[in-house]
């Protein structure tokens, strides 16, 4: 019996989320573990749900997400911007609310290099006279 899923790729500063919705009750699993235990912060599990919430289908799709590089709040964003592709796979009708939330846009933001004979991107080594 084949189920029906949706994928999605995400992405997020450094991070790459894959993620596939299938229906269900809402159970969000990322890299083989339940989200409350993967993204403790309550702040990340709500950037997560944005999209479900925004679409009112929350509790109607179990999401099932795989996601490297980055930190906590990069691959939280990256399984956002996962979610809201898969969903629009799912059902083209709710385009116009994920992209009023902004969710279907990639954010550009990403940390800037170093520059050499400084010490970081932007700040500089202190100016002594002598």
């Amino acid at each position: 019996m084949e189920q029906t899923q949706y994928y999605g790729t995400g992405r997020r500063k450094t991070s790459v989320a894959r993620v596939w919705l299938r229906p269900g009750e809402g159970k969000i699993i990322v890299n083989s573990r339940d989200i409350e235990t993967y993204l403790p912060r309550k702040t990340l599990q709500t950037i997560v749900r944005q999209p479900f919430d925004a679409t009112s289908t929350l509790g109607r799709y179990d999401v099932h997400a795989t996601v490297k590089g980055g930190g906590q709040a990069g691959q939280a964003g990256a399984i956002r911007h996962g979610i809201s592709r898969a969903l629009l796979v799912s059902d083209a009708t709710l385009r116009e609310t994920l992209r009023r939330g902004g969710f279907l846009t990639r954010d550009p933001r990403k940390k800037e290099r170093k520059k050499y004979g400084q010490k970081g991107a932007r700040a500089k080594f202190q100016f002594s006279k002598r």
